[in-house]
């Protein structure tokens, strides 16, 4: 090139160079006038105190030593990464502290709220906004982490002297399936059965249970080894009452006689537990044996078809019946299962069932955890925080629902 050209092409560089330094010093300046806004607070400005919140950590700062800048300066130029610790109320990966998912599967399977109804309740109280997807994620998570705890309380039972049973439809995806529970003094578990059948019991205590099986009539209990059984006087109840009802001859007063006995059968027992006198119990069962049997005999032969049905179970099972007569700290009714299970009654008439046999089983752990709890008086959220927080450091025989002994 010539040396015009030479010459023109430095003076465009300058030029250029000039631009540039201009442009730099321009955006220096809005930086500076940036920071100055940034800075202002309510003794600097007209702003409100309210605004200097914003600034503030949620913990106490304290003052750096100059020596100890210079450390931290030479850690930052290192190289080597730093990592800190999460809270422990905190999960990797996870949206919501533990206490939190811990309430929210409280309100699904203890409030009765859909996932819908968890978001509205997290938007309202505490400004959180999440999808069903963190909810259902959540749930299933819970679900799991209690899982451990829930399958100690499973083997447990089986060893157990005495235990109420009972069971409930629950549809999933509309197809019927059975919620199973086995409950007892401070505890209750449930369990999410295919079927109504003997397998599911079977499965539950074992080919045998060496102890007493209290439960209603239905067939399914008839014919399982056990110690000894105990059919639910309430349930006898009722039968009597339905057949009161009929316009036949002698029927109304037949279940009369039989309905004036259960109730006798209820008050004396309900007076032991208060007395606790064991003498005087066992004089009136002797008197009350009796005259069970003189009132089958009086109103055999006028019995209909429903009554004789009944008189003859009275006769055929009348050990399974009248076991509380020699043994009265057995409960001559099933009512302790049947009150445990109306938690998973009423959810499942709310929520409609589950979406698929896994959701199902993943509400019969959570009930299972949220009865047993409540039958002992504690927590239920911090059984669940307490399970999630052991489940990060790969600990579940810390906790337990086994219930302790006063």
């Amino acid at each position: 090139m010539s040396k015009a050209v030479l010459v023109e092409l430095v003076l465009e560089q300058e030029k250029r160079v000039v631009e540039q330094q201009k442009m730099i010093e321009k955006l220096a300046k809005e930086v500076e006038r940036l920071k100055g806004i940034l800075e202002r607070d309510s003794k600097t400005s007209s702003k409100p105190p309210s605004s200097d919140l914003i600034k503030r950590s949620e913990k106490k700062v304290e003052a750096i030593p100059e020596e100890e800048k210079e450390e931290k300066k030479r850690k930052r130029d290192c190289g080597s990464q730093v990592s800190g610790e999460l809270p422990e109320t905190v999960r990797a990966g996870q949206d919501l502290g533990v206490r939190l998912q811990g309430m929210l599967v409280w309100l699904g399977h203890y409030g009765h709220l859909s996932y819908e109804k968890q978001q509205e309740w997290l938007r309202e109280f505490g400004k959180i906004e999440v999808g069903i997807g963190t909810l259902a994620a959540t749930s299933q998570r819970v679900a799991e982490a209690v899982k451990p705890q829930v399958e100690q309380l499973r083997e447990w039972v089986k060893t157990q002297e005495q235990v109420n049973v009972d069971e409930s439809p629950w549809l999933v995806k509309g197809v019927k399936e059975w919620m199973w529970v086995i409950c007892g003094e401070g505890y209750s578990l449930f369990h999410a059965g295919d079927t109504r059948s003997r397998a599911e019991l079977e499965y539950l205590l074992g080919k045998s249970f060496n102890g007493v099986l209290c439960s209603d009539d239905f067939s399914v209990y008839n014919g399982y080894r056990v110690t000894a059984q105990q059919k639910c006087l309430a349930h006898l109840q009722r039968h009597f009452r339905q057949i009161s009802q009929l316009k036949s001859p002698h029927q109304a007063k037949l279940a009369q006689a039989f309905l004036d006995l259960i109730s006798e059968a209820f008050t004396q027992h309900r007076q032991w537990r208060e007395t606790q006198e064991a003498s005087a119990y066992a004089s009136w069962a002797e008197s009350f044996k009796e005259r069970i049997q003189q009132t089958i005999d009086a109103w055999w032969e006028k019995a209909g078809h429903g009554a004789r049905l009944l008189l003859r179970s009275l006769l055929h099972k009348s050990h399974q019946w009248w076991y509380f007569l020699d043994h009265p700290e057995v409960s001559p009714d099933n009512n302790r299962a049947e009150r445990s299970l109306r938690l998973a009654v009423t959810k499942r008439k709310v929520s409609g069932g589950s979406r698929s046999f896994e959701g199902m089983e993943r509400s019969a752990l959570l009930l299972s955890v949220i009865q047993s709890c409540r039958a002992q008086g504690r927590s239920v959220v911090d059984f669940f925080q307490q399970a999630l927080s052991l489940t990060r450091a790969n600990d579940s025989t810390s906790l337990s629902l086994i219930p302790q002994p006063y």
